[in-house]
Order: structure tokens, then C-alpha cells, then sequence
């Protein structure tokens, strides 16, 4: 009988849900927008996974979870961070991936993948909304437009624009602005999104550039946001055909690895991986943010080698 795994990635905004086989080919995959993490975002995506891949939960040889919401995920064998998932799934997805940009509606993240495809470092946005799919939603607002239309607006601009804030809250006051001074949405467009860009390339530049460049995320759906952060990086960006679901890909095949008995990502790149200080429990303290000032630096190994410990309880 064949194995099969499942990898549950619960982010802020949507649930994804990925079932392989025992060679680690893509047997099903789902994403399930919700709104907010929620037991029925995710419960929504599992069951449509399972009904694609004709299979029951009982069938499932090993279940993971990942993401914001992984310890709402019921029922599962084991959790890892999204950190580790995503450069798993990158490495299975595009052999050969030096540096993942990952841009989804509540967080951003630069992940450095090393030749074996295991992490080597990472910085992490999961305190402002600055530089995720949130920053579009309130562009999309401010312009009185649907998340669809923003592409062609962006890539039509020609000027670019002074867009001073970086929070969310505020750019939309001074979109309004720009607005109210005559100003084009298409150059509003773009000139927000240059600037989301530039505060991905602020990630980077904690992790160090390297190319290939893969994006994953809801936001690598975007055109205009694959084509200013290329234009911004002075480098090709590759995306996935599904960009949505490496992390959950990532968890099924680390699933997999764990039923073979192979060495996971986590236990040989633990010493290698860093965090944003605000991503835990030290607090948002961020300098590169137009409210708050702070630094990136290595995270302390006993403290992180705690919290892997805890991904690993089911």
C-alpha cells in the first residue's frame, strides 16, 4: 500500500493544505482563503486536499503542520516552523534555489537555502504589515479598486512617486493625499510598490544576496510585485507555478523524510538559522520601520533550540 503525507500550512490569511506520495510527488493541493487563521479555514482545506487526492485522514500515514496557525491544526504528528517548510518545498520545487523571498498577507520573510537545500540563515517581517499582501489590500482601498486591477495600474505608472511611510496605516492617509493633489493611480500604483520592494530588499540585505531567487507567497501572484522586486534586486525572480503552497509542500515531504527515518532540515541547520529579535517573545523593535527602530541579529541557540523542541511535539 502506498504512503502517503500531508503538509498543513495555516498562515495568516489563507490555509494550505499539499498530499504526496511516497516518491514526494504532488498527489493534491489546496488553498483556502479565509480571512483570518481559523480551525474552519484550515478543517475547509484539508477536506477539500483529501477529496482531491480521493483519499480519507485515516489513510494519511503522517500529517504536519506549519505556518502562523500550525498549533491550531488538529490531529497532526508533528510541526515545524515556516521557515524550515518553505526552504524545503523551494528546494524540491526549484532545485538548485540560493535565496526564497516569501510575501504573504501578514508577514515577509528572506530566506538564504544553502547547496544541500537546507537553510542557512533568515530575517523575518511578522510585527508590521509593511511589505506584505496587507500593504496591497490597503492600496487597493485607498483606490477604490479590487487587488485584480492593481497589476496593470502598477505597470502602466511612469513617475515615481515619494511614498514616505511604510506603515500600513499611514501610507493609506498619504495615498488619500496623493490622490487629493491630482496625482495618477497608476503612478500611485507603482510607487507602492517599489516601495514594498524596497523594504523586502531590507530583508535581504540581513540574509545577503544570492540567485537563484525564488518568491513564494500570495504575492508572487502579483506581476507588478515579481517585476519591481526583480528590477529592485538587479536580478531574475523566478515563481513557482504554485507559489502558495511551498510551505505546506515543504511539511509533507519533511513528513515523508520523518516515516523514512532521514535526518530532518531542522536537526542539521539549527546552529546556521537566525530571526528577526521581534519574531518571538522579545518584542517589536524595529529601526527600518517609520515607527519604531531596531536591529536583526542571530537569535540565542539555547532559546532556539527550545522552540524547535517544542515543533517537534505533536
Amino acid at each position: 500500500m502506498s504512503l502517503h503525507t500531508m503538509g498543513v500550512d495555516l498562515g495568516s490569511t489563507t490555509a494550505k493544505a499539499v498530499v504526496v506520495d511516497e516518491g514526494g510527488e504532488i498527489v493534491a493541493h489546496r488553498v483556502v482563503q479565509m480571512g483570518a487563521v481559523s480551525r474552519r479555514g484550515v478543517t475547509a482545506a484539508i477536506e477539500a486536499v483529501l477529496d482531491a487526492a480521493r483519499l480519507e485522514r485515516r489513510d494519511l500515514d503522517h500529517v504536519v503542520a506549519t505556518g502562523y496557525g500550525r498549533r491550531l491544526v488538529p490531529d497532526v504528528d508533528r510541526t515545524f516552523t515556516e521557515i524550515t517548510c518553505h526552504a524545503r518545498g523551494v528546494a524540491a520545487m526549484c532545485p538548485g534555489a540560493a535565496l526564497v523571498i516569501d510575501i504573504g498577507g501578514q508577514d515577509s520573510k528572506a530566506i538564504r537555502v544553502d547547496s544541500a537545500g537546507l537553510v542557512d540563515t533568515f530575517a523575518m517581517n511578522d510585527r508590521c504589515a509593511s511589505g506584505t499582501g496587507r500593504f496591497f489590500d490597503v492600496l487597493a482601498r485607498a483606490l477604490e479598486c479590487e487587488l485584480t486591477d492593481l497589476d496593470d495600474l502598477a505597470l502602466t505608472g511612469t513617475h515615481d512617486l515619494e511614498v514616505s511611510s511604510m506603515c500600513a496605516t499611514f501610507a493609506e492617509t498619504e495615498i488619500i493625499s496623493l490622490l487629493a493633489e491630482g496625482a495618477p493611480p497608476t503612478d500611485i500604483a507603482a510607487s507602492v510598490h517599489r516601495a514594498v520592494c524596497s523594504r523586502t530588499i531590507g530583508l535581504v540585505s540581513q540574509v545577503g544576496r544570492a540567485t537563484p531567487v525564488i518568491m513564494t507567497g500570495g504575492v508572487a501572484r502579483s506581476r507588478a510585485a515579481v517585476r519591481f522586486l526583480s528590477e529592485a534586486l538587479r536580478a531574475p525572480v523566478q515563481v513557482p507555478s504554485e507559489p502558495q503552497i511551498s510551505g505546506a509542500y515543504g511539511a509533507a515531504l519533511l513528513g515523508l523524510e520523518a516515516l523514512r527515518g532521514q535526518a530532518t532540515v531542522v536537526g542539521q541547520a539549527v546552529d546556521r538559522e537566525h530571526v528577526h529579535t521581534g519574531s518571538r517573545a522579545t518584542g517589536h523593535d524595529c529601526t527600518r520601520c517609520s515607527v519604531g527602530g531596531g536591529t536583526y541579529r542571530p537569535v540565542d541557540v539555547e532559546l532556539w533550540t527550545s522552540s524547535i523542541a517544542a515543533d517537534r511535539r505533536p
